[in-house]
């Protein structure tokens, strides 16, 4: 089995965001990347706050391109990651089912988690990787 240890929330201001589940859930700041400090300001693209649980790292996201098909102004559920054992058997299992890699496949642009993003079933965007987000239990 391989479980969720990673949950990305497609956000327009993900330090907003982040601050509301830090003060109603307790979850806790792992990072945060481009959001300025004066909350009131917008936040730019991209931009995003990641935080755990203590179980799972959850990612808030202002994202720079449209990965869903829904536009850029789409809010909620983005996608959900595992971890593999080894990230190139899996990209090849998954292409033999039929799966289209969306984005990772090629290499990790500098400053992102190690991820490769495939579109599955009902176009549910998941990532797989073979290194936990900070913030997931191990």
């Amino acid at each position: 089995m391989h479980p969720i240890k990673h949950i990305a929330i497609a956000s327009d201001h993900p330090g907003r965001a982040a601050e509301f589940y830090k003060k109603t859930f307790g979850w806790t700041e792992i990072s945060r990347h481009h959001i300025d400090p004066d909350l009131s300001k917008e936040a730019p693209r991209p931009s995003g706050v990641f935080l755990s649980d203590g179980a799972i790292n959850i990612a808030i996201l202002k994202f720079r391109w449209d990965q869903l098909n829904k536009g850029l102004d789409y809010t909620g559920l983005h996608h959900f990651g595992v971890v593999v054992e080894d990230a190139t058997s899996w990209i090849a299992m998954l292409e033999d089912q039929g799966l289209e890699c969306i984005d990772g496949k090629d290499g990790t642009p500098p400053g992102r988690h190690a991820e490769i993003k495939f579109r599955g079933p009902d176009t549910v965007v998941f990532d797989i990787t073979s290194s936990p987000w900070a913030g997931s239990k191990p």
